[in-house]
């Protein structure tokens, strides 16, 4: 296990290109922390540059307390699972579990000690002798995560490495990921663009966008309590709902334009002046259908009901609030048609509050 620090570092490529912008963060012996972020925000290069795969362009990086900056990968004691396995297929299971012990000049006792142990906490004692090609493609990760494990590094780096399974096999990837970092309480960095492996699996998770640290937080501080519109949008399946409009007067209510509004909080809780323009956020599990004849709570907004997508255990029901979207994450059961003018309800003191211009979280 190793401690892991970034101090301003930045990666900017030949033709001026600013792939990282500049990243400064810790990262404790032991812990699992999950850079996340869409595609070419700078999450995988960050990462090989932790690796030692990309050169780094400004700032300090430092392993287990020392500079690391011009050391070659193979020097930096770490180990890397990639998204595409990157196996030998002319190699057996246990070869390709072997092969970098090999290089290292293991004794043979100790290598086998290892290949072992790591087969037997992967479930891979009977593929031993298989080759790549016959194996599944949760197999192969395994195996991919076994050869890691063998050279029992400092630091286990991890690239997008269940990006190229199903659904199903994701998931029961998910849990073998978490149970093996419980096991060697290891330090890992892992990357991924999916938020839902993000939140389940970091115990903090770095939000990266256009090579910028956007927020760092464990999964439930981030949930709750985004810093800017893009964390509140990217974390949540469905995202946040982000209405923009101007205070009213009175302070206390959202004018959406059309003659719409939306009830906010006290004067008290609302982070704003009257006459400006904010953007309130609330999350899509925080609004309710009001059946027909139910009584109205305090806080009600009227909708134009687009698309009810059912998905077994619950509803999403994609509406219009004059012309912004609004999803509505309800209980599963009869949904009126396509067209229908729903009220929905909500407590107002779940609302959240960012800067119009910015996207900065306001309060």
């Amino acid at each position: 296990m190793a401690t892991v620090s970034l101090d301003g570092v930045r990666k900017v490529y030949a033709n001026g290109r600013v792939a990282v912008a500049g990243a400064s963060f810790a990262i404790a012996e032991g812990e699992l922390l999950v850079l996340v972020g869409p595609s070419g925000c700078g999450k995988s290069t960050l990462l090989r540059m932790i690796a030692g795969l990309e050169d780094v362009s400004a700032g300090e990086l430092c392993i287990a307390g020392k500079r690391v900056n011009e050391l070659a990968p193979r020097d930096r004691d770490i180990a890397m699972v990639f998204q595409n396995y990157a196996l030998y297929p002319h190699m057996s299971v246990a070869e390709n579990l072997a092969f970098g012990l090999k290089l290292r000049a293991t004794p043979k006792d100790e290598m086998q000690r290892r290949i072992a142990t790591a087969a037997a906490m992967l479930g891979l004692q009977s593929m031993l002798k298989l080759r790549p090609a016959e194996l599944s493609g949760g197999q192969r990760q395994r195996v991919a995560l076994g050869r890691a494990l063998v050279r029992q590094p400092k630091v286990f780096l991890l690239d997008e490495p269940l990006s190229n399974l199903d659904a199903r096999l994701r998931a029961a990837m998910r849990v073998e990921i978490a149970r093996l970092h419980r096991e060697l309480g290891a330090t890992m960095v892992y990357v991924t663009h999916d938020q839902v492996e993000a939140m389940t699996l970091g115990h903090r998770i770095v939000v990266m966008n256009d090579g910028a640290i956007q927020q760092i937080d464990t999964p439930l501080a981030l949930y709750a309590r985004p810093a800017n519109v893009f964390v509140a949008a990217f974390l949540g399946s469905p995202g946040m709902n982000l209405l923009r409009g101007r205070v009213a007067a009175d302070g206390v209510a959202l004018e959406l334009g059309y003659g719409l509004r939306l009830a906010l909080g006290s004067r008290e809780q609302v982070p704003a002046v009257a006459g400006e323009e904010i953007v309130v956020g609330l999350r899509p599990e925080d609004l309710a259908w009001i059946r027909p004849g139910s009584l109205s709570p305090a806080g009600v907004v009227e909708a134009v009901l687009d698309l009810a997508e059912p998905v077994g255990s619950e509803t999403f029901l994609n509406l219009r609030l004059g012309e912004q979207a609004l999803v509505a994450r309800i209980a599963p059961g009869e949904v009126p048609a396509a067209g229908s003018r729903l009220r929905l309800a909500y407590a107002p003191q779940r609302l959240q509050y960012f800067a119009a211009g910015s996207g900065e979280r306001l309060g």
